[in-house]
């Protein structure tokens, strides 16, 4: 056993080296570490300037509760040790490798928030209180793409989250954004979010609680011109009328958004389904590129679980 955690120290600390020479590098609070590069080790951990999140799979390990107990206050030692930070400022949250709409649940309220910088933006996260964080950092490029796409243009943010992409959309000088999600406290959040960069602009920014499958029956034709969708993979919210499957539904919620989208109207999809097969022959547009690759960040390099695509009307 002591030998798998010296491989994990040594890993680990390789790793953060590099990584963190990039990051620095490009001015970047917050960072992919690792992610589950080690079977006996199934963390994912990043950097939240100088707070560590580290999220645990849940396993099928052979361990007995005390064998348990050990391995997972040593692993964390380790990742004290390697990151330098003590124990306060790691942030441990156990994921479950199942469907459901998991990744919004409410964990605690302890509200340990900061504000973290990306490529000349803040934002809001939240490391103690929710699985995600409220940032999620695999769409960094993507949110750059958006930004550059956003000038003069009528964009719709669906699935909004915490508004990342709203923010980068009125940053890049969008004529009107509109940032829907069913809950609440994210609609807030994205609020909050645009607040902060000092951007809100209540004639230009439009935010909807409701739910995104209804929401759309209500938007007439040629609405925006640049559309983000970035659904969850499955969703039985009480709050939905329908549950939501994206492999079985993502043709006509897909065909939705192109429905609303202007003449030359862009659509950036995206999803986090690890068997994910877009069905292409039964989409409302020839013109269908998969931008996986260039939206990857160079921290998810080999490691990202997502499928990215632009889709033109």
């Amino acid at each position: 056993m002591q030998d798998k955690f010296t491989a994990f120290e040594n890993r680990l600390a390789k790793v953060y080296k590099h990584i963190g020479k990039i990051a620095r590098k490009q001015q970047l609070a917050c960072f992919r570490v690792y992610d589950v590069d080690l079977p006996e080790f199934p963390f994912i951990i990043d950097v939240y300037k100088d707070l560590v999140y580290v999220a645990e799979y849940k396993s099928k390990h052979k361990l007995s509760e005390e064998e348990y107990e050990l391995w997972l206050t040593t692993s964390l030692e380790i990742i004290q040790k390697v990151f330098g930070v003590e124990k306060e400022n790691v942030f441990l949250k156990l994921r479950e490798r199942q469907k459901g709409e998991q990744q919004y649940s409410k964990l605690k309220q302890e509200k340990k928030e900061l504000i973290v910088d990306e490529n000349g933006l803040s934002f809001i996260v939240n490391l103690s209180d929710y699985l995600d964080t409220g940032l999620f950092l695999d769409h960094r490029l993507t949110r750059k793409m958006v930004k550059e796409m956003s000038d003069g243009k009528r964009v719709l943010n669906l699935f909004a989250y915490t508004g990342s992409f709203s923010v980068y959309a009125a940053s890049g000088n969008a004529k009107k954004v509109t940032t829907v999600d069913l809950s609440k406290t994210y609609i807030n959040w994205a609020k909050r979010n645009l607040t902060y960069n000092k951007l809100y602009d209540d004639t230009k920014h439009e935010f909807v609680q409701e739910d995104v499958l209804q929401y759309l029956k209500t938007i007439s034709l040629a609405s925006y011109d640049l559309i983000i969708l970035d659904p969850p993979t499955f969703s039985n919210s009480k709050k939905m009328e329908d549950i939501f499957d994206i492999q079985r539904d993502h043709v006509s919620i897909i065909n939705q958004c192109l429905n609303i989208l202007d003449g030359n109207g862009i659509l950036i999809f995206s999803t986090n389904y690890r068997g994910f097969e877009l069905e292409k022959d039964k989409l409302l547009s020839q013109k269908i590129k998969d931008i996986t690759k260039q939206t990857t960040p160079f921290d998810f390099e080999g490691k990202l679980k997502r499928k990215c695509f632009r889709i033109e009307k």
